[in-house]
């Protein structure tokens, strides 16, 4: 089973999906889990986040380590930070799960229609051309 489950979280309802499905993998293999978050800044002087709720991300990612560790789960958070743009947010995943010893990377996806994915391109279509482990992809419910 899964020891070491990487949990790619951005704080978007969509990559939220993949809790559940996350904390019920490390529960039967007796495994940990790694919170992934990569905060994306802008190109700008002072190098400002991306998102304007990145300290309220950030609080809620804590939260969940605590309610993990209270149901008896070893849980951590890894940071990676990028400049916005590009396939830097994959990247940084993926080197989180490298070291971390991750058997598996969990990502949700956004929702996006196959041509939307190929025009707009994916952190999580990325990640599954990068990634040297298996990465479950939970989709957008319909």
């Amino acid at each position: 089973m899964f020891k070491s489950i990487v949990l790619a979280l951005d704080g978007s309802e969509t990559a939220k999906r993949g809790i559940p499905i996350g904390v019920e993998l490390a529960k039967e293999g007796k495994g940990k889990i790694v919170i992934a978050h990569v905060e994306e800044r802008m190109a700008t002087k002072g190098r400002a986040p991306l998102h304007v709720n990145e300290e309220q991300i950030q609080e809620e990612l804590q939260a969940l380590v605590k309610d993990l560790a209270a149901d008896g789960i070893e849980a951590s958070i890894k940071m990676g930070d990028v400049m916005a743009g590009g396939s830097g947010v994959a990247h940084a995943i993926a080197d989180i799960a490298d070291k971390s010893n991750a058997d598996l990377i969990v990502a949700g996806t956004r929702g996006h229609s196959l041509v939307e994915g190929l025009l707009l391109g994916s952190v999580t279509q990325r990640l599954l051309h990068i990634a040297k482990q298996p990465v479950l992809v939970v989709p957008a419910p319909d």
